[in-house]
């Protein structure tokens, strides 16, 4: 569908912003309880990261999994003709054909190409929203379905960015982290200096190294995870051959033959499955290619922190310079000389998918934004909740992955312990513990009523950096859209029809929703709220 003309004005009950899987389950739901919805989506697609790359469905616990995220799995099965759970997750292609199809069903209208620019709002609620393209959209209520966050922003509501001090909430794994040994760490005494014979450049980083000072351990820095592309690659015969871009600069890659080098002296023999996801098998043949260990897709120099806050010119500069690292990354794993032999021989065998992403060249045409900003909503979501698991009366689904922080940054530092102080490269950030199974209340995806009373926001959630980690799933997403385009839907009327305006309900106020009464048709449509 062509996106509306410029200056054009539509209305309706519902308005959800960005074809995330949040947002398609978000709309499908509101008009599935009868409401009439419109989904702004600003690119050409719909399904998120869910379409968009990341083929590997990061689950945690499968009991809480219920409601449209399990009705997605069995729809996934059976468009294989397998049982649910059989795969790591479906094709891109198949995930956005799932979702289109849900949308016509539903009778949900999808508006593409329209970017939110401004927001009108009275009395802390919002009137309309207007795109960078002059579409103005007016509604009751409003869901933010964006990985941004920037209907909620632009409406005044406030947000954190990053990691917090672990003072803010208490909570011993926030802020910066120690320098330890692992597999997402830098290799020992790599040196993060260019060589420089000639002393023209003293002191010179090499690229892909974020150069600022690093704050204590413990203390907030509004650092956020790498992003990357998570790629869908192939040996099919038909695969797309990885090639050399215009612009491909052999010294940016001098870190990554530094790393080969340190591996192949201390003999460890990497494989190239494990550098790039290899090994996480999707249907027909096809890998999720992910960013694994410290030299991958991700890019570690601190792009990602300018990223929640930058306007859409400098995001879309960003955007490109992480999608010119994946096609880069990709020609030095598989010709520079300083890679080994058996990793340049086994991705020979590999290209991407042909049948995905056709429209973009083959590679994803969305970018992982892992964290963003995240809403200082009616309650703020801990590490506390998850570890306690403590009970929240308004539950509305419930989270059980790992809290899971992908690494924050590649940095340097002198090393005084060393005999003679050298600099040394550090990867920090990355985290991974265990949560018991935990529930996501209902004021989480509620800013605080004097902030707007029209508003859901199930992606930017309110919660710390550490809890945000493991709530970001999208199978939390879908559940927590799905949560928000009922509520929306209820909100209208009120709990109880229309007789609930006689009583002072005002047609699309979130916070006055019964919530016994949403967590009962959340039950009914198959929700998990408490094992």
């Amino acid at each position: 569908m062509e996106p509306s003309a410029h200056g054009a004005q539509l209305s309706a009950e519902v308005v959800v912003y960005a074809a995330t899987a949040a947002g398609v389950c978000a709309a499908v739901t509101a008009a599935e309880a009868g409401a009439e919805v419109l989904l702004l989506e600003p690119g050409g697609h719909v399904g998120g990261m869910v379409s968009g790359g990341l083929g590997y469905t990061d689950i945690g616990d499968p009991r809480v999994v219920g409601g449209v995220a399990a009705r997605f799995r069995a729809d996934v099965a059976d468009h294989y003709g397998a049982t649910p759970g059989r795969f790591a997750g479906p094709e891109p292609h198949v995930a956005e054909r799932i979702f289109r199809r849900w949308l016509r069903t539903a009778g949900v209208r999808v508006e593409f190409g329209h970017r939110i620019a401004s927001v009108d709002s009275a009395d802390a609620r919002i009137t309309s929203i207007t795109s960078t393209s002059g579409l103005s959209v007016s509604a009751a209520v409003f869901i933010d379905a964006s990985y941004e966050g920037d209907l909620m922003h632009l409406a005044g509501v406030p947000s954190r960015v990053g990691r917090e001090d672990r003072a803010l909430h208490g909570e011993p794994h926030a802020g910066r982290q120690e320098l330890l040994p692992g597999r997402h760490t830098m290799p020992p005494w790599i040196s993060p200096f260019v060589d420089d014979p000639s002393g023209e450049r003293p002191g010179a980083v090499l690229p892909q190294i974020r150069t600022e000072p690093m704050v204590d351990v413990g203390a907030g820095d509004g650092g956020v995870m790498s992003y990357g592309f998570r790629l869908c690659l192939t040996t099919a015969a038909d695969r797309v051959p990885f090639t050399r871009r215009d612009g491909y600069d052999e010294a940016h890659w001098e870190l990554g033959r530094r790393v080969f080098a340190t591996w192949a002296a201390t003999g460890v023999e990497p494989r190239a499955g494990r550098l790039l996801g290899l090994e996480q098998n999707l249907p027909n043949g096809k890998a999720d290619g992910n960013s694994l260990g410290p030299f991958s897709l991700s890019v570690l120099d601190g792009s990602a922190w300018e990223y929640p806050e930058a306007g859409p010119p400098r995001r879309e500069e960003l955007r490109l310079r992480h999608l010119q690292h994946a096609q880069d990354f990709l020609w030095f794993l598989s010709n520079d000389p300083a890679v080994p032999a058996s990793v340049r021989a086994e991705l020979g065998r590999w290209g991407l998918a042909a049948d995905e992403f056709p429209d973009t060249d083959h590679y994803p045409h969305q970018l992982y934004v892992r964290e963003a900003r995240r809403m200082i909503g009616a309650t703020v979501v801990t590490e506390h909740d998850l570890m306690g698991a403590h009970s929240q009366p308004d539950v509305i689904a419930m989270g059980s992955y790992h809290i899971d922080v992908r690494e924050v940054q590649r940095a340097w530092r002198f090393v005084p312990e060393h005999p003679r102080p050298i600099g040394m490269v550090f990867t920090e950030g990355y985290l991974s513990v265990p949560v018991p199974p935990y529930p996501i209340p209902y004021r989480a995806l509620l800013p605080r009523p004097e902030h707007c009373r029209n508003l859901l926001v199930p992606v930017c959630v309110s919660a710390s950096h550490v809890a945000f980690a493991s709530i970001r799933m999208e199978v939390q997403y879908q559940m927590m859209g799905a949560a928000a385009g009922l509520a929306a839907a209820m909100s209208l009327t009120g709990p109880v029809g229309a007789g609930g305006a006689s009583r002072g309900f005002s047609p699309g106020d979130v916070h006055a929703v019964d919530v016994g009464i949403l967590q009962d048709r959340l039950r009914d449509a198959g929700q998990i709220l408490a094992l």
